[in-house]
């Protein structure tokens, strides 16, 4: 038995869909534990490329249990968008294959409204660069105490209650702050209780299911989405998501105790991306960062938004390797870096006259940050065939070699293409 997080080291889009996929065939269970339908974990199967937004990526594997966590904000609509494409694909979601938290917030209609409502009234420089999705007002109502969560989709009653307090209360934002049309209770319950008579049937006590597989030895995957800077506490604020993306909220986010955790896999891309707003110290304004941009393919998965490319930050990092307490690395995208004659990894920053080895909390200073670079020699061959650490060029394995000495952390995968074929497995943190 061994229980296994996964985390995005960077800003998210790391990659973290496929190595999901790929460590899911040594597992039985897969939780997905925080964020929403802001995040999209893509997957290339047999040449058939999968986007899921909440439903865990191990999906794929018809034997396998999926789990939707407390930790998560769950859009129902959306989610049964993505069971019936599922289902589409000949691959049905059933009660077997997908549990539901009762203690999931749900994201309500308005929610996105007070989402788009709030984002359209910042000035340009204050601009978030949210997706949108009614994420943060959803956890604001969490915090706040007057979510609606999916287990009161089982209680008509107790859901209508709720709802018309909220409606009640954003209605005043909604019409006096933003202008806009009220929400209609009735409407909204009404859809919401067709949602229920679907979803009934997924809605369980996922901590207790997890306990209950723990003991009989069942492997656990706990998946999570975006990336450790882009974490509500530890990352860029006010450039951050809504929830906190590192490790410990893999327990939190899903009831599942700490000391259960046998291994924490950081999922590294080679170079860095992100999408949005906010500080990204080793950006790239020139033909390189277009040309990793396009070899690449970086658009977000959810928003298609072009990402922001730069070489990789080692201090970010350090970062997720102190943060979520990191044991093994999974190196994603190698292969975009063949060909580039100079590779460069930033390993500390320059503002303001000082030196900053962790990213400093003040987020002006942060927007300042000039990186220092170490250079490196880089390699020509097409390494997206290869399928053995030894296989690869001299100059590829000596980057990876330098992204561990860095890191203080091992490479226990190498990714060298989007299929799954293309990976290299150096360890199985399933195998103690």
């Amino acid at each position: 038995m061994a229980n296994v997080v996964i985390v995005g080291t960077q800003w998210g889009d790391e990659g973290k869909g496929k190595i999901v996929d790929l460590l899911t065939r040594h597992a039985d269970y897969i939780v997905r534990f925080q964020g929403g339908n802001n995040a999209g974990h893509t997957l290339v199967v047999d040449g058939k490329q999968y986007i899921f937004h909440l439903i865990p990526s191990g999906i794929l594997y018809e034997d396998k249990l999926c789990f939707i966590g407390n930790g998560v904000v769950l859009d129902p609509g959306v989610l049964l968008d993505e069971m019936q494409e599922l289902s589409d694909s000949g691959l049905p979601v059933t009660p077997k294959r997908l549990v539901i938290s009762e203690r999931a917030h749900l994201i309500m209609p308005y929610h996105n409204v007070l989402d788009a409502g709030s984002e359209a009234a910042k000035t340009k420089g204050s601009k978030i660069g949210t997706t949108g999705r009614g994420i943060g007002p959803c956890y604001g109502d969490k915090i706040l105490r007057c979510g609606i969560k999916a287990g009161d989709l089982l209680d008509p009653d107790l859901f209508r209650e709720k709802l018309e307090e909220n409606v009640k209360n954003k209605n005043r934002i909604i019409t006096g702050e933003f202008n806009g049309t009220p929400l209609k209770v009735d409407d909204i319950y009404s859809q919401f209780q067709k949602y229920a008579e679907k979803l009934a049937p997924f809605i369980d006590n996922v901590s207790v299911k997890l306990d209950q597989g723990r003991k009989a030895g069942k492997h656990i995957l706990f998946e999570g989405a975006q990336g450790t800077q882009l974490d509500i506490d530890h990352g860029t604020y006010p450039f951050v998501t809504s929830s906190n993306v590192i490790a410990g909220n893999a327990c939190t986010g899903s009831g599942f105790g700490p000391s259960h955790i046998d291994a924490v896999i950081g999922i590294l891309k080679a170079y860095t991306t992100r999408v949005g707003e906010g500080p990204f110290p080793t950006e790239l304004f020139d033909g390189t960062g277009d040309e990793l941009q396009k070899k690449g393919g970086e658009f977000g998965a959810t928003t298609g938004r072009k990402r922001r490319c730069g070489w990789l930050d080692a201090v970010v990092a350090n970062e997720a390797v102190r943060l979520n307490g990191i044991t093994g690395m999974a190196i994603t995208k190698l292969d975009v870096l063949s060909g580039q004659k100079t590779l460069e990894i930033g390993t500390s920053y320059q503002a303001a006259g000082k030196t900053f080895t962790a990213m400093p909390g003040n987020i002006r200073t942060a927007q300042q940050l000039q990186p220092v670079y170490e250079k490196l020699e880089g390699w020509t061959e097409d390494i997206s065939g290869m399928t053995s650490i030894d296989d690869l060029p001299r100059k590829a394995k000596d980057y990876v070699k330098r992204v561990e000495e860095l890191t203080e952390t091992p490479a226990m995968i190498i990714s060298v293409g989007p299929g799954r074929e293309q990976t290299i497995l150096l360890k199985n943190p399933f195998e103690k």
